[in-house]
């Protein structure tokens, strides 16, 4: 793909690197003439020290030919305007960061793919790290639900059981579904079938509807009370 990103500074540069790193045509427009050296010294791309609200400066990235456009600046202000130039030049996917939720609207209106503020998102991990330790990697679906990753404890609920068992027994409620297994010594991750068996160990990624709750993580054999303190493997009654 040719990429044209738009910004070099904390969200811009690791995207970068991923971009070049896949083997991406990557083009970066950055404005301050520090960050763009500092990024033409370390990936291998073309660096316009250029403002990309300019029209001239895009086509100069080559917007006639790109593919894709992501605008990382740390004003909305800004996005917009390289978004609405992006979309005159015809680039077929156009990407930007929201920093203020109330601006999402404006974005949705103009047709633009965004990700709001990912300052937001990184502290929100953060939180969700400490109040649900048990949870190893999570992703919101909608307001509630949630895909998240999570170990089989020894004293969980499901551990040694089919999941068609656990699911007849209620240990599985009914709007939560594993989607994958990863297990020690197999060739990849398992694609889990009503008569897999769950296994102490078992890394498994999970969809529950109601995101990733005490009583969802409880069939897993973790534990939590409601502020997030961990008992894992050691079930109380005044839970």
């Amino acid at each position: 793909m040719y990429i044209i990103v738009v910004g070099g500074g904390n969200i811009g540069r690791p995207l970068i690197d991923i971009a070049t790193a896949s083997g991406n045509e990557v083009v970066v427009i950055e404005k301050d003439a520090a960050k763009a050296e500092a990024i033409a010294g370390a990936f291998d791309c073309l660096v316009l020290n250029d403002d990309a609200t300019v029209k001239e400066t895009l086509l100069d990235a080559g917007a006639r030919r790109a593919d894709a456009i992501i605008s990382t600046t740390d004003e909305d202000a800004t996005n917009v305007m390289i978004s609405l130039l992006a979309q005159e030049l015809g680039i077929p996917d156009v990407v930007s960061v929201v920093h203020n939720h109330e601006h999402m609207p404006l974005f949705e209106q103009i047709g633009v793919n965004t990700m709001e503020n990912p300052q937001r998102l990184i502290a929100e991990y953060l939180y969700y790290a400490v109040k649900r330790p048990s949870i190893v990697d999570y992703m919101r679906v909608g307001d509630e639900a949630e895909v998240f990753e999570i170990r089989v404890a020894e004293s969980a609920p499901v551990a040694g059981k089919r999941l068609d068992e656990a699911a007849k027994n209620g240990h599985l409620p009914g709007d939560v579904l594993v989607v994958a297994v990863e297990r020690s010594g197999a060739d990849g991750p398992i694609t889990p079938r009503g008569d897999t068996e769950i296994r102490e160990g078992d890394l498994l990624t999970v969809y529950s509807g109601r995101g990733a709750t005490p009583d969802v993580t409880d069939v897993f054999g973790h534990y939590e009370d409601h502020a997030g303190a961990s008992r894992r493997g050691k079930r109380t009654d005044d839970r």
